[in-house]
């Protein structure tokens, strides 16, 4: 049995909840933050649904990121915390402090709690986000290396995740004391959905395909990684030496369109592709290229492939 208890903030996230698994089955004592525990019961089912019988190393704690309320009840006796919650919306709102301000000001409260409580290492889920939105050059390959310009035009949540990142090495830098921090920046996130917490990569990209209601591609591609490779990433990354003060890029090989997520649809999962449109390919000017060499050397991780994450997706629920 181990004996060490990790903190997973948002625990009704897709990420979160593939986390919460993960730690349970390698025998942790988890806590995990909820802006309401009348929302617990989705944890437990999403779990349950996972394959866990057992929850009794399962704790809950009502907190929320715009609040101070319960955070040093959450991080106390914790060795590790994986701060993962953050908000994605699938429509971008007209005032970006909306996502602004809970991203960052979330993030400073949970590294302030877990410093004054004695933790060893938070480990931040950031975003591709904070990385790839300011580099223009052509066959660029993005690394942990590169950053997004806050202060260019940025979509709010592009703009949220990168300041809330850039926030929190500047409190480790400055106030963070013997605390450790490391960050993860997926990609888009797909993967099995467990109980009923889907990622916004299932409503805006596999549901929207499979429905007909994308009708063409879009002049854009996106990286992708399986969400039990994100999950297994965060903790690789809590425990590994190396990976204090570092930031890994948590992508498969390549990049896909929508038409290409449309193709594979058609070709693997034909039964399911009736109503898919006929699209035209995404021009390959458009496909961006990023390494995960780092996450690979440092951490030892191995994604899975983007066909197996996105497929993993589909095969979860279509008919929704």
């Amino acid at each position: 049995m181990n004996n060490q208890t990790v903190l997973v903030t948002g625990g009704t996230g897709f990420v979160g909840i593939h986390t919460i698994l993960q730690l349970l089955q390698q025998g942790y004592t988890v806590k995990t933050t909820l802006r309401s525990l009348s929302k617990k019961e989705s944890i437990v089912n999403a779990l349950k649904d996972g394959g866990l019988t057992d929850l009794q190393r399962l704790h809950f704690i009502e907190a929320d990121l715009l609040a101070d309320a319960g955070w040093d009840e959450a991080v106390q006796d914790c060795d590790y915390v994986l701060h993962v919650a953050s908000p994605f919306p699938l429509v971008q709102p007209q005032d970006e402090n909306e996502l602004i301000i809970p991203a960052r000001d979330g993030s400073l409260r949970v590294l302030k709690a877990a410093r004054n409580a004695g933790v060893k290492r938070v480990v931040l889920t950031s975003s591709f986000a904070a990385i790839g939105y300011s580099n223009r050059v052509k066959r660029h390959i993005f690394t942990e290396e590169d950053w997004t310009d806050e202060n260019a035009p940025l979509q709010p949540y592009i703009k949220s995740k990168t300041i809330a990142e850039k926030a929190a090495w500047d409190f480790i830098k400055n106030e963070g004391g013997a605390l450790e921090l490391a960050i993860i920046n997926p990609v888009g996130i797909f993967g099995p959905i467990i109980g009923d917490i889907y990622p916004a990569s299932f409503e805006g990209v596999v549901k929207a395909i499979i429905n007909g209601t994308v009708t063409e591609s879009p002049a854009f591609t996106f990286g992708v990684a399986d969400v039990r490779d994100v999950a297994d990433i965060h903790i690789k990354a809590m425990l590994h030496p190396e990976a204090k003060g570092q930031r890994f890029l948590a992508t498969a090989e390549g990049a896909v369109s929508f038409y290409d997520v449309a193709q594979l649809i058609k070709k693997e999962r034909p039964e399911k592709a009736a109503k898919i449109n006929d699209m035209k390919p995404t021009a390959k000017e458009f496909y961006i290229e990023m390494s995960n060499r780092k996450a690979r050397e440092i951490l030892d991780w191995h994604p899975k492939s983007k066909e197996e994450a996105i497929l993993a997706s589909v095969d979860s629920r279509v008919n929704e």
